[in-house]
């Protein structure tokens, strides 16, 4: 499986932003999907995560409430709607893939490059 994220870019906080993560390979609706991002100088965080169906969801309490993680398996891609942004957001965010709906970086297997995002005040 192969991940392309994209959507990052330079913002004011309270913008919106819509990152998606192209997939590659077979059998996409299969995977449970998540976000993550890594600030400077930080460790990789959870941010949210989707179930194979997109039935299931999960948000760090960080984000609830403006950020909604989303899929079309259709077309291969999972979204993260980013609305209110805090500076605090800023990140390269990441996509990934694995076959348990979690919040543990470990338990994913595949993972995008990262997009960049830039919230200033």
């Amino acid at each position: 499986v192969q991940l392309q994220a994209s959507g990052g870019g330079s913002v004011q906080a309270g913008d919106s932003l819509r990152l998606s993560c192209a997939a590659s390979g077979h059998s996409f609706g299969s995977y449970d999907m998540g976000w993550f991002r890594q600030a400077p100088g930080k460790e990789r965080e959870f941010v949210a995560a989707i179930s194979w169906s997109g039935g299931s969801t999960s948000h760090a309490d960080s984000v609830k409430g403006r950020f909604s993680i989303s899929r079309e398996n259709a077309k291969n891609t999972m979204f993260l709607q980013m609305n209110s942004l805090k500076p605090e957001d800023t990140a390269v965010y990441y996509c990934a893939v694995g076959w348990v709906l979690s919040t543990n970086d470990r338990e994913y297997n595949y993972w995008g490059q990262g997009t960049l995002v830039t919230v200033s005040s």
